[in-house]
């Protein structure tokens, strides 16, 4: 099948220092026929560095739907459209999902121009395990919220990466610390690649002190990075878990068992509901058995 003529480039732009700005990105926004950017000045701005004038159209969160239908009759049209965000890979955090799906589906070639983030940068430089990990984005701006978000990631074994706002990083550590135990070990990559890069290790309780004395780690772009939970705990919260949901299972149904089983122990509703169907079927043919006079035989 003959895919449509045009052609959506994802492209990586720097998260501060120009010269992180590959060959091949500078090369696809040189060959768009228009840029789909976040916002557009922060843009023009890089444009006008590289040297180029393009045309260029808004997609930030706000007006992506609204968008997506004009970029996608550019597409059809043969044009090369370029996507990027503020900084660093654009849909991280950032808007163009809903464009890139799209594209994909109407069959036009979506490709990626790989490059700056600033994800796998403060992972580089954290010091903490990256076998692996996973990216949480903006934990919730609400305190309460944000608290229970937390309560659902303490046994988390993977290393957890978050970006934080900077009026907001002092009380979210102390809500981590909290949350995770003021022992884990953590790094807040402050302004990475830019003129005041600054990079802070510590424990969480450690780097909630610094955050209430320091004023200037309570200033710029900030990347955290937060070592997961100990194996130790994880097998302990599995067991917590697992004798929660055994005494639940007894009066209520496995929707309300696992809702009350992750309250309890702090577990991930999604991961209670699932051991709950589990064990739930494993002891109904036992209660059938039990109801009917009969002990329940051995498995093998």
């Amino acid at each position: 099948m003959n895919q449509p003529g045009g052609r959506l480039d994802v492209i990586a732009t720097p998260i501060g220092n120009l010269g992180d700005l590959s060959d091949r990105a500078r090369e696809s926004l040189a060959a768009a026929d228009v840029i789909a950017a976040e916002d557009t000045r922060r843009t023009l701005g890089l444009l006008q560095a590289l040297g180029l004038a393009k045309p260029l159209v808004s997609l930030h969160s706000h007006n992506e739907s609204e968008r997506v239908p004009e970029l996608l009759a550019k597409l059809a049209a043969g044009a090369v459209v370029a996507l990027v965000s503020d900084a660093g890979t654009p849909l991280l955090s950032d808007p163009g999902a809903e464009l890139v799906s799209r594209a994909a589906a109407s069959g036009f070639t979506v490709r990626p121009i790989p490059g700056p983030s600033a994800i796998t940068a403060a992972l580089a430089v954290a010091g903490l395990p990256v076998a692996s990990f996973c990216f949480e984005g903006f934990l919730p701006a609400t305190e309460t919220a944000r608290r229970a978000r937390l309560r659902e990631l303490a046994h988390e074994p993977r290393t957890l990466v978050f970006f934080e706002a900077p009026h907001r990083i002092a009380s979210s550590l102390v809500d981590l610390a909290t949350s995770f135990g003021g022992a884990r070990r953590a790094c807040i990559a402050r302004e990475l690649t830019k003129l005041h890069e600054t990079i802070y290790r510590g424990t969480l309780a450690e780097l909630a002190q610094s955050a209430a004395a320091e004023p200037l780690l309570q200033r710029g772009e900030l990347t955290l990075i937060v070592q997961g939970a100990p194996e130790a705990r994880q097998a302990t919260s599995a067991i917590a878990l697992e004798r929660a949901l055994e005494l639940l299972l007894r009066e209520l149904p496995p929707s309300k068992a696992a809702a009350l089983a992750a309250q309890l122990t702090g577990a991930r509703r999604n991961e209670a509901y699932a051991l709950a169907l589990q064990l739930s079927g494993r002891q109904a043919p036992q209660a059938a058995e039990a109801r009917s006079g009969e002990a329940p035989r051995e498995e093998h």
